[in-house]
């Protein structure tokens, strides 16, 4: 899936996407082979999805957990259930285009150092 003749320049990130997932699009599109319309929508799945995890994020770190209902009682903020659906929608897409973006890591289990 590799394609090292890919320009980033031509295959430019959707509008909308943050200055974030534009710099995942490009390298992504540097390493891989990405360029059938399916691919392409998939990655911009991932990518939105990506940013939408992130905006949720910000709103749980900014209010917390949990937030106060209209009676005063504490209930699961809903930004953390769109945290949640927006990691699991971007592992999809990502594991449907069979790629490995994480770094890769050294062999056998985790130290305890």
């Amino acid at each position: 899936m590799k394609n090292p003749t890919t320009k980033p320049e031509s295959n430019p990130a959707p509008s909308g996407l943050s200055t974030e997932a534009k710099r995942w699009w490009t390298r992504l599109h540097r390493e891989f082979d990405l360029h059938d319309e399916a691919a392409r929508f998939l990655l911009e799945s991932a990518l939105r999805s990506f940013d939408r995890m992130n905006q949720a994020a910000a709103l749980v770190a900014k209010h917390g957990l949990v937030i106060p209902d209209k009676f005063g009682q504490l209930k699961s903020n809903p930004a953390t259930t769109v945290e949640r659906d927006s990691r699991a929608a971007m592992h999809a897409a990502f594991k449907q285009l069979n790629l490995d973006v994480l770094p890769p890591q050294r062999p056998g289990r985790p130290s305890g150092r």
